[in-house]
């Protein structure tokens, strides 16, 4: 904080301009105010003012005793030139700072005075004794006015500043020496409390600015809760099993803070001796406590107080009246940062869980595929961000895989993301292309506006074909590992951004070897201000071909064991990648898919004629496969699902007609026919001789539906096997062509 002289608008005499990293100082204005009040009081409001409504400037006014007219001492960042129009106000002008003394309370007023770009101004007195001292202002730039919560942080501010000048004309003027101590120690306090943006940015910013100073060595951050229990939020200098004994503690309980709480005043005990003497149901704490000496401070915000600060040294320590003036003054600057940060707190936790909870809890177990997955939040920033994976079983063991990212932070973008994530759980149901799955994503994010884009990687894994169909829209490439060991990353040509694309997307086809890794991450894995997305998917590929044994990854034969095997790949390639990962400034996602091909002898098949021997072929071919795979016990309802589906296919489509099996851990059966027709449910009459064939279909199976190819459809139906059938057991039935 530095102080600039001037002399415009008619008024001569310095102004105090609050600056980052400096230390305040001043000579009194014509008002006589001491200088102490200038350097700790007024540069502090006018910081604090400012950070707390997010302001564009703050000011300090204060009545010239002599002639009414108020007079500017401190602002932040103003040109001279625009400060200049306020320096001197008359109690009767219409700016807010003046209709804010002569009202005694709360002002708002809109429009740009300054010429600053603020669409208004918020201002409320300095209370004294006899009415008000001043003003304290700010120029704000959002839409409206403050809301009720930042009313009262500027009251606030406005009490704590008037009281410190109370104190001041009140007593003596401290030396010289502690004078320019408390300035600087102040100045910087204000400055660190000035950026911090969580309760842990303010626990540290007191432990590195006012500890040392004082030649403490602990520190202890209690908030009180609903309940009336302290709970610790930070602490340094205490052993942890201290810290987790003062956590939760009854405030009826704590002699020491109740007295503090109750009447708003810090309690300085200057030894074990006299806290015991004072305090002897506390004995328990103090027996357990490592200090000697304690400075208990009511943290005080918005009128009321919301916690302790224990500042506390090892040995004995005699308090001067000096140390005693600035920790008090300290405690009231402590408490309205504390406050703020904890609104950010709780405000985050909740964007958190959000977030969170707009992901998949647990990603599931297929036959086809099992995965493990890791999110990591931005360790830097204020804002959530917009990640999302996710893994959705389909119809024949096939497995539906996404990763994408909402470009970038907040609670819109959070939301946004789960907005996408229930698009393509919905759409992926339907069991649609990745290509047409990316053109109704693209209308749904270019919808949310232009300032709304999401990359995205959308494939699906076909276990029976051994391939992975996908599309990719602005999102890194995926990269595969085989079952020797080799590390792939396909180089595909990825179209835009959803929001950003052009119709139609583009789809790609690999063939996969059985037991494959499918890796895909967002760009926060890879992506930093020291490497960009590919340099990063290089550093990918290496540390795959370090981690990913074979040995450990690919022969896995209990799915417990697979999935922790992948599980420990995530942590160590986030290792590897991310090592300071509370340092990021963008979210992470990772998500590795183990594949598991269909055995062939678990797959069966005929084509049928497209005549009503269809059905009767089709239940004599499932009799023998059936009992090949030892599966008698589904021969009957089997026979009814298969015989509904062929009847349609013949009835209401075109040929080809073909019948397809599939054992896994269900039945699947699948009729394909050449009809793109829309097979649906009806309500059938009491004397309508057909029309019940899907709701037997229904109701005899666990699952059933429609997907459409290119050139057709395919009915499916699942059931539940009596007993899971060992995979790779050959079939007894000659598959036809």
């Amino acid at each position: 904080m530095t102080v600039g002289e001037s002399s415009f608008g008619g008024c001569s005499g310095p102004l105090t301009r609050v600056n980052p990293g400096g230390s305040p100082a001043a000579q009194p204005p014509d008002g006589g105010l001491p200088d102490s009040t200038l350097a700790l009081a007024f540069a502090l409001a006018v910081r604090q003012a400012k950070t707390c409504l997010n302001g564009l400037e703050a000011m300090a006014h204060w009545c010239d005793p002599a002639d009414g007219r108020l007079r500017l001492l401190a602002f932040d960042e103003l040109a001279p030139a625009c400060a200049g129009r306020w320096v001197q106000l008359p109690r009767e002008h219409d700016a807010a700072p003046a209709r804010a003394v002569r009202h005694g309370g709360y002002v708002w007023a809109d429009g740009d005075p300054l010429g600053v770009g603020a669409s208004g101004t918020a201002a409320v007195p300095f209370m004294g004794a006899d009415g008000p001292l001043g003003a304290l202002s700010v120029l704000t730039g959002g839409v409206g006015e403050p809301d009720e919560m930042q009313r009262s942080f500027l009251y606030a501010i406005a009490a704590w500043t008037a009281a410190q000048v109370q104190s001041v004309l009140d007593s003596p003027a401290p030396g010289p020496a502690s004078m320019v101590e408390r300035s600087r120690l102040m100045g910087e306090l204000t400055a660190a409390l000035a950026e911090a943006v969580t309760s842990q940015d303010v626990v540290q910013a007191v432990a590195d600015h006012v500890m040392p100073p004082f030649g403490a060595d602990g520190l202890l951050f209690q908030v009180r809760e609903e309940d009336d229990r302290l709970y610790a939020v930070g602490s340094a200098g205490y052993p942890p099993e201290f810290t987790r004994l003062m956590d939760g503690f009854p405030l009826s309980e704590y002699a020491t803070v109740h007295d503090v709480v109750r009447t708003r005043t810090p309690r300085f005990i200057e030894s074990k001796a006299e806290y015991e003497r004072l305090y002897p149901s506390m004995g328990e704490v103090s027996a357990k406590s490592p200090k000697g000496a304690w400075a208990f401070l009511p943290m005080i915000a918005s009128g009321r107080t919301i916690g302790l600060c224990t500042v506390s040294f090892g040995e004995p320590h005699p308090f001067s009246d000096d140390e005693r003036t600035l920790l008090t003054a300290l405690s009231g600057l402590v408490g309205q940062a504390l406050e703020r940060a904890r609104l950010y707190d709780r405000e985050h936790a909740r964007a958190r869980e959000l977030q969170r909870g707009l992901l998949p809890r647990a990603l599931p177990r297929l036959p086809a595929a099992s995965a493990a997955a890791r999110y990591l939040p931005a360790g830097q920033g204020e804002e959530v961000g917009g990640d999302w994976y996710d893994m959705i079983p389909l119809s024949a063991d096939r497995v539906a895989i996404v990763i994408g990212d909402v470009m970038g932070h907040g609670i819109a973008e959070a939301a946004t993301m789960g907005r996408l994530r229930t698009a393509v759980s919905t759409l992926a149901d339907l069991d649609i292309p990745p290509d047409e799955l990316f053109d109704r994503l693209n209308d749904m994010v270019s919808e949310l506006g232009d300032d709304f884009y999401a990359t995205c990687l959308y494939g699906i894994f076909d276990p029976v074909a051994r391939t992975f169909c996908y599309a990719l829209a602005g999102h890194p490439q995926l990269v595969v590992v085989h079952p020797d060991g080799t590390v792939h990353c396909p180089a595909v040509a990825a179209d835009p951004p959803l929001g950003a694309a052009q119709p139609p997307f583009e789809t790609h086809l690999l063939h996969l070897p059985d037991e494959s890794l499918l890796v895909l991450c967002t760009d926060g894995l890879i992506e930093s201000s020291t490497q960009d997305v590919e340099q990063g998917l290089a550093r990918l590929q290496q540390v795959l071909a370090k981690v990913a044994s074979p040995a450990a990854y690919f022969q896995a034969t209990d799915e417990d064991v697979d999935v922790r095997c992948l599980e420990e790949m995530c942590g160590e390639i986030v290792s590897e990648l991310l090592p300071d990962s509370g340092q990021t400034n963008d979210d992470a996602g990772l998500l590795i898919v183990h594949t598991r091909c269909a055995d062939p002898g678990d797959v069966a098949g005929c084509d049928l004629p497209e005549d009503p021997r269809a059905a009767g072929q089709a239940r004599q071919y499932i009799r023998a496969q059936l009992a090949a795979w030892g599966l008698t016990d589904l021969v009957f309802v089997t026979e009814l699902l298969v015989s509904e589906l062929v009847g349609n296919a013949i009835r209401h489509a075109t040929g080809p007609v073909r019948l397809r099996l599939l054992r896994s851990r269900t039945l699947t059966c699948e009729v394909y026919d050449g009809s793109l027709n829309t097979p649906r449910i009806r309500r059938a009459d009491n004397t309508d001789e057909g029309g019940r064939g899907l709701q037997l279909v229904a109701a005899l199976s666990g699952r059933w539906g429609a997907r459409y190819l290119q050139d057709g459809k395919c009915l499916w139906t699942e059931q539940e096997l009596p007993n899971a059938a060992p995979r790779g057991v050959g079939s007894a039935v000659q598959r036809a062509a």
